[in-house]
């Protein structure tokens, strides 16, 4: 059977360079001399945002119907990869009915700050809680037969000058940090392509970085599938064509196919791209075609239940104070509801910009609360989202005066879409004014109050300790309302966990100083120390840790043991017993780090969990898989990932500071043998095991005409710290044993190939 690569040979250098672009905003050219249709690639992540009418990337044309699950904010928090697969499969059938061959999803860049306009749209800032979901969202979403687009590579962690900022990121938190969760979903779920993101990265921009987009995604990675940008992110069509960019997108007026095809007519090299490029384009139309016919219509009902599961899994209850002697959630059948905040009756579950889904239905807690409580539910908006709106005053006056008349108060806050959305980042973490006035006044007349939050990013919580519960429920897709409704009753008993600290200010987070940047570059001045390892190494105050979350329950941890299996990775096992009245699930997270280390090294990794659901009484023996490879760091002395060699530290808990259990398990190290050179330190000549025992008695000789054991100038002691940092090229000029000659042989000696 003829696939479309079959006609690779027989396209001209003009056919094949138009295939490297768009058509329009959203579908790709086709070559009909030979058959080669032409297939659509359109917006996600959390929903098909397929336009009805003429295409444009502004949305300003309304897309089809379609569910709108949970952003990524929301849905990482259930920390469920089974989940995430769940609702990639739903994204995949309402993608496949539609005829989409690619939907543009999942994002899973790094939440770096908090201030981030489109942190809605990401994971995590941790890189295998953002790997582990953008792999289940991506095997989801393929497994019927449509491909993914993982999205925005690489260091692309805020909307100020996106488009040409470049990220400064020194060369360990890049891969540790910020390309490890993408190299997850590659090795893991290999999506169908990956997007390139706006930015630079070091002062290149990623459309045009061969080191990025071949050496280290297809070469180092096993990446086999194509390369798009993101909608007009390339600066150099040319250079990005030989970088390893296969599809510019949107399509233009043609100068960009008539340059590559110049170019390609005159150097062998670009011909070369241009080859490889056109034939992954053929390869992706290929995979489009060998989808199998879907009928249809969509099943709204069904996709809408789902919606709401995952929506109530992704709600993580915060705080649950006992109120009375009982904790205040879940509400009570016979309590009487104040449910206060505009939020509860307009919910915004979703972010602003390209992801803006069109829903088939949206329920609001207002109406889902009323469904279930009935004449017990009171409802006053509190106030309106614009704070310059006419009568904030006699809104808040009637909901206090609402407050005080019930036995519990439930208020709404959150951000608005003119806070936070794709397309700029925000000024701070704060909850506006008149939100929070409202919250201080309804607590003085009501101490029995529940805050839900619906905010893409984490919000300041200056409130904590004045209300016995807190909600965050986030950006929760269609069916957020009913969803968070059932937690709020009992219905659903919250299992969600924090994939991102909330910090109590922003001054206290770690990109703080040195976010967004200017001048068109931003430093990642706080390295590694990103997210909940930055305020662990500085043991640091926070509203709420990462991986946090309650329960209507409670569960114990037994004995864990942890062994190292044949392949390298630590198989961790920890019995949990669900010890309350209530079925419920609890997230177990594994966090490890090396005893001692050569590098600088945060407290504490999370490098494994797993949501685990228990019945009441029952006890399950989770077993978790820590990745041999997951334990490396980048050894900048040899450009690569390396193990330490030595004990670990293995903590198993229900969150990054709430640790249930500790092991100790030793570790092979690597074999990593660094080339010497003249600026090698004595410290690392002594290490290296050819030239260390070459130097020892040289160095044994000087020690004692210097200060043997405390008679001379310095001790030995002393002597050997002071030298350890001293370039072996510069003994010579102190006549310490060794002539030019000799640091030559040395190192010369040192780096001879050994078989």
């Amino acid at each position: 059977m003829t696939t479309p690569r079959d006609h690779l040979p027989e396209l001209s250098t003009e056919e094949k360079a138009s295939l490297t672009s768009g058509r329009d905003f959203w579908t790709l050219k086709p070559i009909d001399r030979v058959g080669v249709p032409s297939i659509m690639v359109t917006d996600g992540p959390h929903g098909l945002r397929k336009q009805a009418a003429e295409s444009d990337h502004l949305g300003l044309s309304e897309s089809v119907p379609a569910t709108c699950f949970p952003p990524a904010s929301g849905l990482g928090s259930s920390f469920d990869p089974e989940l995430a697969e769940r609702v990639g499969v739903a994204l995949g059938v309402e993608s496949a009915i539609e005829d989409v061959a690619v939907i543009l999803g999942p994002g899973i860049n790094i939440k770096r700050s908090p201030l981030c306009g489109r942190n809605f749209e990401y994971v995590s800032e941790d890189p295998i809680v953002s790997g582990v979901i953008g792999a289940g969202l991506v095997r989801g979403i393929q497994s019927q037969g449509v491909g993914s687009s993982l999205k925005h590579f690489a260091a692309n962690n805020q909307e100020f000058e996106r488009m040409t900022a470049s990220s400064d990121v020194d060369p360990r938190p890049l891969r540790e940090i910020y390309l490890r969760g993408f190299e997850r979903v590659v090795k893991d779920a290999q999506p169908w392509t990956v997007m390139c993101s706006y930015n630079k990265i070091n002062g290149v921009y990623a459309s045009q970085d061969p080191w990025l987009l071949t050496q280290v995604l297809r070469d180092e990675w096993g990446f086999d599938g194509l390369v798009v940008s993101d909608w007009g992110a390339v600066n150099d069509r040319v250079a990005a064509l030989v970088a390893g960019l296969d599809l510019e997108m949107p399509g233009s007026d043609g100068a960009p196919d008539a340059a590559v095809a110049t170019a390609a007519a005159s150097d062998p090299a670009v011909a070369a791209a241009l080859d490889a490029s056109a034939g992954r384009v053929l390869d992706l139309v290929g995979r489009a075609l060998d989808r199998p016919a879907v009928a249809g219509p969509l099943d709204v009902d069904a996709h809408h239940a789902l919606a709401r599961e995952a929506a109530g899994r992704s709600i993580v209850l915060l705080k649950n104070d006992a109120v009375d002697g009982a904790p205040l959630l879940p509400l009570a059948d016979d309590t009487t509801i104040a449910l206060l905040g505009e939020f509860a009756r307009t919910p915004r579950f979703q972010g602003g910009g390209s992801s803006h889904i069109n829903p088939t239905r949206v329920d609001s807690a207002l109406d889902a609360l009323r469904a279930v409580a009935g004449d017990r539910v009171a409802f006053a908006p509190g106030f309106a989202f614009d704070p310059a709106a006419e009568g904030q005053d006699a809104l808040r006056d009637e909901a206090v005066a609402l407050a005080a008349s019930r036995d519990v108060a439930v208020v709404f806050l959150g951000l608005t879409d003119a806070e936070e959305s794709e397309g700029f980042d925000r000024d701070h973490i704060d909850l506006a004014a008149h939100q929070l006035a409202l919250l201080d006044a309804v607590v003085a007349a009501n101490p029995r109050t529940v805050v839900v939050l619906s905010n893409g990013s984490v919000v300041a919580l200056p409130f904590a300790d004045r209300v016995p519960a807190i909600v965050e429920a986030w950006l929760l897709g269609q069916a957020g309302g009913s969803a968070t409704v059932d937690v709020l009753t009992g219905a659903v008993n919250p299992s969600g966990r924090l994939a991102e600290t909330i910090p109590h200010r922003i001054e206290d987070t770690p990109a703080f100083g040195n976010f967004p940047g200017s001048n068109g570059h931003v430093r990642y001045g706080e390295g590694i120390l990103v997210g909940y390892r930055w305020y662990d190494a500085r043991d640091m105050s926070v509203a709420y840790p990462f991986g946090h979350g309650l329960s209507y329950t409670a569960f114990a941890y037994g004995e864990i043991s942890a062994a190292v299996t044949a392949s390298g990775d630590i198989e961790v096992t920890v019995p949990v017993t669900n010890t309350g009245s209530r079925d419920g699930r609890e997230v177990v997270q594994v966090y490890v780090a090396p005893v001692a280390s050569v590098v600088e090294r945060a407290p504490r990794e999370l490098k494994a969990f797993a949501s685990v659901e228990i019945a009441a009484g029952a006890t399950a023996d989770v077993v978790l898989t820590v990745r041999r490879e997951d334990l490396a760091y980048w050894d900048i002395r040899v450009d690569r990932f390396v193990v330490e060699g030595g004990s670990y530290r293995v903590e198993v808990g229900a969150s990054s500071r709430d640790l249930r259990g500790t092991v100790t398990i030793d570790v092979a190290g690597d074999a990593v043998l660094v080339p010497l050179t003249p600026e090698s330190t004595l410290t690392q000549v002594f290490a290296h095991p050819v030239a260390g025992p070459m130097v020892a008695g040289a160095f044994a000789a000087m020690q004692e005409q210097f200060g043997g054991d405390g008679d001379g100038i310095m001790s030995g002691e002393a002597m050997a710290k002071m030298m350890g940092s001293f370039p072996i090229g510069r003994l010579p000029a102190f006549g310490w044993g060794l002539d030019r000659a000799g640091v030559d042989q040395l190192i010369a000696a040192a780096n001879a190939p050994r078989a």
